[in-house]
C-alpha cells in the first residue's frame, strides 16, 4: 500500500499536527490512522503542494557578471554582449538566481542555456539587448526556473511526483507539445558538435538557407579596438582611455614608438636577426636570398644610433624612421637618437623594387662616420640619448624592413591559415578587430566558412553566393560614371539569384571635384542631387537591393572633410558620409524589402551601410579580413620618394647586394649575380586579366605590373596604410590603429585611380586595385575588380555599356 502524507499549509507545532483530512471521492482504508486509498486510482495523480525554495532577489551590477558573461557567451560560444543585454542578463540573474549565483554556480547553467538557445534560433554574433527573440528567450526560462536553477522536468512537479514515475502517453506528447521549444530536445556541452557555435547543428537544420551575408561584418576606423604594444611585456595592451580629436602633444610621440615597436618586434622575430648558437663571421653587406632557403649564415644585429659615438669606421645595420631634420638634411631617427644619413652611394633593396621617402622605417647597413673635431658634435648637442648623434651614417644599402605573414603573427600553421595552431604562438590571443581572438574561435570560424563557402550543387558546381563586387572611383556627378554603374547592375540583374554578390563595396570619390570648396561639384544641395540620382539608379534592380550589402567608402573629395581640405589630403582616418545625403538611397532599400515582403511573404534584409575610410570587413570572424583604403597613395610616392644614383660598374668592395624580403645577408659581394629575387615576390601570382593582357602592349602590362608589385612590397612592408609625415598626410594621432596592416589582412583593397588596376598576392596577402570605375584611354568601358571569398582571389572585370 503506497502512503502519502499531504503537509498542511498552516505551520504548527509537530506535536499538535493533525491529519488532513482526505479527498471525498476517494475509498479510504478502514485504518483511522492512515487517510489513504485502498486502491489508488490509475491514470488520476493529484499535486502535492511542495514548497517552493525561496530567492532572495538582489540587484546584480551588470560590471559584475561581465567577466562571467564574457566566459560563457563570447569564449565558449563566440558570442558578443553589447551592453543593453548584459544589463538585462544581470537583472534576470539577480531576480530569479538571488544570491547564490556566484558560489552555487547558478548564473553559469542560466547563462549557457541562454546562449545556447540564442544560437538555435539563428542569432546573429551579436546578441542585442532590444531584439524581441532574446527577450522571448529569457521569458522562456522564467517559466523553467526553480530555486535558481533551472528545471527542464517542471512537468513531473506538477503531476505530484517527488521521484520517476509512468504516465500515459497522452500525457506526455501533450506536455511536450505545451512545453517552449526552448527544452524540446536536451543539450548537453557535447551536442555542440563542432564548436559552441553549435556548427553543426545548424548546419544539418538550415544547410541550405545558409547565407555568407550572416557572418560579414563592418568594422569602422573609429569602432575597432585601439591596441598598443608594449615592448616591455611583449604583447598588445588595449587603451581604456577616450579617445580625442586634440590629444595631449604626448600621443603623437607615443604614435611613432609604437609604430617602432611593432617592426622592431617583427623584425627580431625573423631567423635573419635571431643569433645563431654557432657563431658565424660577420660579412659586410646585405644578403638577397630567398626566405625559403634555411642556411647557416649569421644573423643581422641592430645597432641603437645611440651606441654610435665612438665608433668611427666601424659597420653597423640601423633601423630607423627616415626624416627631413631641421637644417634641411635627410635623417635617420629611432628611440634612442637621430644621425645624418648620407645616401649618395647608397643602394635600394630590391633595385627599383620599393619606394623609399620620408616618413617610413627602413633599414639601412653602412659605415659610421665621426665629425673630423670632436668638440663640434652638430645640432642638438653631443649626449646623444635622444639628440642628434654627431658625424653621419653613409649608407651602403637600404631596404624595407621585411613582412611577416598573417599565419606565423597569429600562430596559426597550414596554407593560408587552415592548419592548426604552432607551437610558437604568436598573438593569436589579442583580438584585432573586435570580431573574437584566432585562438577563441579562429579554427571553429574556418571549419564554418569551409561548409558555408564549400558547399556543391548535385552537379559538382559550387554556388556563386560567395562574390564581392568593388567599384572604384565612382563619380555621381559624371554621366559616363552612371552608365557604366548601371551596366556593372544590369550583368548581375540577369544572372540567377545565387552568382549575385553579396557585398558591393562602392568607392569614392563620389564627387570629381571638392564639395563646398568653391569647386566645380558645388556645394551640398548638388552632393545631395547626385546621391538621389544614385538612389534612382538602384531602385531599377530591387532584386540585388533585396539579397545585397552596399558599403560606400568615401574619398577626399566627400562631405565634410572636403569643405575644407579643397581637394588636398584629408586626416585620416575620416568618417563616412553624413546622414544628410544618403537618406533617398536609404529609402531605396527599405522599398525593395517592403516590396519583397509584399510579394514573397518573407522579409529581405538588403542594407546600405556607410563607413569610414580606411574600414575592415570580417568574414566569419577572423578568418577573413579585407581592408578597404581609398587615397592617390602612388601619386604621393613618386612625389616625395628618395632618388639614387645609377648602380657603377665598377663597384668598390662596399657595394652592396640588394636587401630581400627576408633580410639577409651576403657571404661575399661577388654572390650579387648569383642571387635570385625573393619568392615572394618573384613568384607572386598577378591576376591581370588575360582579355586585357592580350588587348594590351606586353612592354606596357610588364611595366603596370611591376608598378603594382612596387607599390604592394612598399605598403606590406611598413605595415601601414600612410607611411607618410604628418605634413604630407594628416593623421588622427588617437586613431592611428586603423591605418595598421599588422597582422596581414587576408586581402587589401587599395583604390587608387592614378595606378594601373591590379590583383596581386605578396606574403599571402591579396592586394586588388580596381582603378576608376571608367576605364581611361577605352571607351565606353566599365571595369571593376570582382572578389572570390572562397578562393581569397580578385579578378578584374570589364563590360561594355
Amino acid at each position: 500500500m503506497n502512503d502519502y502524507s499531504i503537509p498542511v499549509t498552516t505551520r504548527v507545532a509537530p506535536l499538535f499536527k493533525t491529519a488532513t483530512p482526505a479527498h471525498a471521492d476517494i475509498i479510504l482504508s478502514s485504518s483511522p490512522a492512515f487517510s489513504t486509498q485502498i486502491n489508488p486510482t490509475r491514470g488520476q495523480t493529484h499535486a502535492i503542494h511542495q514548497r517552493k525554495p525561496t530567492i532572495l532577489p538582489v540587484l546584480l551590477p551588470a560590471a559584475t557578471l561581465r567577466p562571467l558573461a564574457f566566459r560563457i557567451f563570447t569564449k565558449k560560444h563566440n558570442l558578443t554582449l553589447n551592453s543593453a543585454s548584459l544589463q538585462i542578463l544581470a537583472n534576470f540573474i539577480g531576480k530569479y538566481c538571488g544570491s547564490g549565483w556566484r558560489e552555487e554556480g547558478l548564473a553559469e547553467s542560466v547563462l549557457d542555456e541562454a546562449a545556447k538557445s540564442w544560437k538555435r534560433n539563428n542569432g546573429g554574433l551579436i546578441v542585442e539587448g532590444d531584439n524581441k527573440e532574446f527577450k522571448d528567450i529569457l521569458q522562456s526560462l522564467e517559466g523553467f526556473m526553480s530555486g535558481g536553477r533551472i528545471q527542464t522536468h517542471r512537468d513531473s512537479t506538477r503531476h505530484g511526483s517527488l521521484s520517476k514515475q509512468e504516465y500515459s502517453t497522452n500525457e506526455v506528447s501533450s506536455d511536450k507539445d505545451s512545453r517552449p521549444s526552448l527544452f524540446r530536445r536536451e543539450d548537453s556541452q557535447t551536442s555542440l558538435g563542432v564548436s559552441g557555435l553549435n556548427v553543426e547543428d545548424e548546419l544539418e537544420q538550415e544547410s541550405e538557407a545558409q547565407d555568407p551575408r550572416r557572418f560579414l561584418k563592418v568594422v569602422g576606423a573609429f569602432e575597432q579596438p585601439r591596441l598598443i604594444y608594449d615592448a616591455h611585456r611583449k604583447h598588445f595592451e588595449k587603451l581604456t582611455a577616450a579617445p580625442s580629436l586634440f590629444p595631449d602633444p604626448a600621443h603623437k610621440t607615443q604614435f611613432f614608438r609604437n609604430r617602432y615597436n611593432l617592426i622592431h618586434q617583427r623584425l627580431l622575430r625573423n631567423e635573419s636577426f635571431q643569433t645563431p648558437t654557432i657563431a658565424v663571421p660577420r660579412t659586410s653587406s646585405l644578403e638577397r636570398s630567398s626566405s625559403t632557403v634555411a642556411t647557416a649564415q649569421q644573423a643581422y644585429k641592430l645597432t641603437p644610433i645611440a651606441n654610435l659615438l665612438g665608433r668611427n669606421g666601424s659597420t653597423h645595420v640601423l633601423l630607423g624612421l627616415l626624416t627631413i631634420a631641421p637644417t634641411g638634411t635627410l635623417a635617420i631617427s629611432d628611440l634612442t637618437g637621430s644621425i645624418a644619413l648620407d645616401v649618395q652611394h647608397a643602394r635600394p633593396i630590391p633595385e627599383d623594387g620599393a619606394w623609399f621617402t620620408p616618413g617610413m622605417i627602413v633599414i639601412v647597413d653602412g659605415i659610421y662616420e665621426e665629425e673630423g673635431s670632436a668638440a663640434s658634435s652638430g645640432l642638438g648637442g653631443g649626449g646623444g640619448i635622444g639628440g642628434t648623434i654627431g658625424g653621419k651614417f653613409i649608407g651602403i644599402s637600404i631596404g624595407g624592413p621585411p613582412c611577416e605573414r598573417r599565419e606565423v603573427t597569429l600562430g596559426v600553421g597550414g596554407a593560408n591559415g587552415e592548419g592548426d595552431l604552432s607551437a610558437g604562438g604568436g598573438f593569436g590571443w589579442v583580438d584585432f578587430l573586435g570580431v573574437g581572438s584566432e585562438r577563441a574561435a579562429g579554427s571553429r570560424m574556418r571549419k564554418l566558412e569551409k561548409t558555408v563557402l564549400g558547399r556543391r550543387d548535385p552537379q559538382g558546381n559550387a554556388p556563386g553566393r560567395n562574390k564581392i563586387a568593388i567599384l572604384g572611383e565612382n563619380n555621381l556627378d559624371s554621366p559616363k560614371s552612371m552608365e557604366a554603374l548601371k551596366r556593372i547592375l544590369a550583368v548581375y540583374a540577369t544572372e540567377l539569384e545565387e552568382h549575385i554578390p553579396i557585398t558591393f563595396i562602392l568607392v569614392g570619390n563620389f564627387a570629381q571635384h571638392a564639395v563646398m570648396a568653391g569647386g566645380g561639384s558645388g556645394g551640398s544641395i548638388e552632393y545631395k542631387e547626385y546621391f538621389d540620382s544614385l538612389a534612382s539608379v538602384l531602385s531599377e534592380y530591387p532584386t540585388i537591393l533585396q539579397i545585397s550589402t552596399f558599403i560606400f567608402v568615401p574619398g577626399d573629395n566627400d562631405p565634410w572633410a572636403s569643405a575644407f581640405s579643397a581637394g588636398a589630403a584629408t586626416v585620416l582616418p575620416r568618417n563616412g558620409i553624413p546622414d544628410l545625403f544618403t537618406s533617398r538611397v536609404k529609402r531605396a532599400f527599405t522599398a525593395a524589402n517592403a516590396e519583397a515582403e509584399r510579394s514573397l511573404g518573407s522579409r529581405t534584409d538588403g542594407e546600405a551601410i556607410w563607413t569610414s575610410n580606411p574600414t575592415r570587413l570580417t568574414l566569419f570572424g577572423s578568418a577573413q579580413e579585407i581592408v578597404v583604403f581609398r587615397d592617390d597613395i602612388s601619386g604621393r610616392l613618386r612625389r616625395s620618394a628618395l632618388t639614387f644614383q645609377e648602380p657603377d660598374v665598377n663597384r668598390s668592395i662596399y657595394s652592396p647586394d640588394r636587401l630581400s624580403e627576408s633580410g639577409k645577408i651576403p657571404r661575399d659581394a661577388e654572390a650579387d649575380d648569383q642571387m635570385e629575387l625573393d619568392g615572394a615576390v618573384e613568384d607572386a601570382e598577378s591576376h591581370v586579366p588575360t582579355p586585357r593582357a592580350a588587348q594590351t602592349n606586353s612592354l606596357t602590362a610588364q611595366n603596370d605590373l611591376q608598378t603594382a608589385r612596387k607599390l604592394v612590397k612598399t605598403i606590406l612592408d611598413q605595415g601601414n596604410l600612410s607611411p607618410f609625415p604628418l605634413t604630407t598626410r594628416p593623421v588622427l594621432w588617437n586613431h592611428a590603429d586603423a591605418l595598421r596592416l599588422y597582422p596581414l589582412p587576408t586581402a587589401l583593397v587599395l583604390v587608387d585611380p592614378e595606378a594601373p588596376p591590379f590583383a596581386v598576392t605578396y606574403e599571402g596577402c591579396h592586394v586588388m586595385n580596381p582603378g576608376r570605375l571608367v576605364a581611361q584611354g577605352q571607351k565606353g568601358v566599365a571595369r571593376w575588380v570582382e572578389y572570390d571569398a572562397r578562393t581569397r582571389r580578385g579578378n578584374i572585370r570589364e563590360a561594355k555599356y
